[in-house]
């Protein structure tokens, strides 16, 4: 009898369950998920909805529209005309990625200033100066500030200035917050600036937010000078000398237009975070985006002529807070478009089915496509995930490289002779379609140019192709790519 009732009971649950689950699936299909992630969602929703349901609550939102208004929509500028981008060669690029941006995002413009970074001491120079040298307010977002060398000078260098006066707010992802250096934290605050966490890891149940991390690296400077790229501030990324085992990474720091674009996404965050706006703009430049949606504005110009030394540059955000995918949408129709290459770097890859299927057929159609990864990366669920897609994708003539020694963190893209694409979005399910990202598009051949010669030299100590498996090791690499929406 015993049996019977627990029988019953469990029976019981799991109708109640499938219920409950059945009320959840068209959130599922209408959040515009890989196939892949919707459907292994599907399959825990009814299969085992007692777990299924719960992680799906904390888990598996990705645009929520409760999550989405809790945050407001960023918007970053007036509706525009469809620009025609003309780089400094005197032609339109082979890639029309404007084609797919929204209506919102603000048209290329020029930069008055661009710096590469291409190693952690050049960074770390570059941003030490800039903070130094910030005389009314310095925003920074970033992921995590190392308790080390590289996140204490940091930090100090923030007290000075804001025991000048100036105006600092420091935003961290909370899910690494507590590598920070707490001390200098509390000092920043005792100093007078401001410092808040993103996301908090604590919070009421099933608000599904944990899954969502504020991947950016922004770090904004009298609103007039931006540091971005895939940076954090500690001692992997950067450092104010070499440090062994560095990642090899990339940043730059730019100035014109676009930067108002970032502060603009940074004001965004900030309100979310802490529930209140940044500090007044009267002490900066006018904010470019607030979180609410502005009226439509006269039309843009429809063609952008990139004069000599001033690069045509464009910011792509990306995330939760974004109606659209606009940074995969940029990606894939650049892959598509392709007509000479189409060059990657990424620690991890895990591409979706659309995104792994048109660098194959980029291939095929004889497109240069070389995707370049680390040898090992600090992350070895996604390098086992990535191995058999990077396999079959060397076996249809795209070249594979794995850096190595050390570990490549780099987020690149480089498409034809003109089209560049830097920023903090990985090329993974993750940061494509659940994390807060950020990208700046520099159209141009100069441009390009400084990036396939970093490829090129990335490229040097690099082995190519990826080693063979074993019968059961190769299956198993290919019967893990069902958990690439969980890396």
């Amino acid at each position: 009898m015993t049996v019977i009732w627990v029988f019953l009971v469990h029976h019981a649950l799991w109708l109640s369950g499938l219920g409950v689950a059945a009320l959840f699936a068209p959130s599922v299909l209408r959040q515009r998920r890989p196939t892949g992630s919707a459907f292994a969602w599907l399959l825990a929703l009814v299969l085992i909805p007692y777990v299924g349901i719960p992680l799906y609550a904390v888990f598996g939102g990705r645009k929520f529209r409760g999550r989405v208004a809790a945050k407001g929509v960023l918007t970053l500028g007036s509706a525009r005309a469809r620009v025609q981008v003309q780089v400094n060669t005197g032609r339109r690029p082979n890639v029309d990625v404007e084609s797919v941006l929204g209506p919102d995002i603000p048209a290329p413009s020029h930069l008055s200033f661009l710096r590469w970074f291409s190693d952690g001491e050049q960074a770390f120079r570059g941003m030490i100066e800039a903070i130094e040298g910030a005389e009314r307010s310095i925003r920074i977002v970033t992921y995590l500030v190392g308790s080390d060398e590289t996140g204490a000078a940091v930090l100090s260098a923030l007290v000075r200035r804001a025991e000048a006066g100036v105006v600092v707010e420091l935003l961290i992802d909370d899910l690494l917050f507590y590598r920070a250096p707490h001390g200098l934290v509390a000092a920043l605050e005792a100093a007078g600036g401001k410092v808040a966490r993103f996301m908090p890891l604590l919070h009421l149940p099933f608000r599904g937010r944990a899954n969502l991390r504020n991947h950016r690296k922004i770090a904004i400077f009298d609103g007039k000078r931006a540091v971005l790229g895939g940076m954090n501030l500690a001692e992997e990324y950067m450092g104010p000398r070499p440090f062994e085992g560095r990642w090899r990474d990339l940043a730059l720091a730019i100035e014109g237009p676009p930067v108002a674009t970032l502060e603009g996404i940074f004001r965004s965050d900030w309100r979310f975070a802490v529930g209140r706006a940044a500090t007044s703009p009267a002490e900066g430049p006018a904010p470019a985006g607030t979180g609410s949606s502005a009226p439509p504005a006269a039309a843009a110009p429809t063609v952008f002529a990139a004069a000599p030394g001033g690069a045509l540059a464009q910011v792509v955000p990306s995330g939760p807070d974004r109606p659209d995918d606009s940074l995969y949408d940029v990606l894939l129709q650049a892959v598509f478009g392709a007509r000479e290459r189409v060059w990657i770097a990424t620690p991890y890859f895990v591409p979706d089915d659309s995104l792994y299927k048109a660098l194959e057929l980029a291939a095929r159609r004889g497109v240069e496509v070389r995707v370049v990864v680390p040898g090992r990366s600090n992350h070895r669920l996604a390098d086992f995930v990535a191995a058999s897609l990077l396999r079959d994708l060397g076996r249809v003539g795209v070249d594979v490289r794995r850096f190595g020694p050390g570990m490549l963190h780099a987020k690149a893209v480089l498409v034809d002779e003109d089209l560049a694409v830097v920023g903090s979005a990985n090329f993974d399910l993750r940061s494509l379609y659940l994390d807060y990202e950020v990208a700046l598009l520099l159209y141009g051949a100069d441009e390009a140019r400084w990036l396939a010669t970093w490829f090129e030299t990335t490229c040097a100590s690099a082995s190519r192709g990826v080693p063979e498996a074993g019968k059961l090791m190769g299956a198993l690499q290919t019967l893990a790519r069902l958990l690439a929406p969980l890396v």
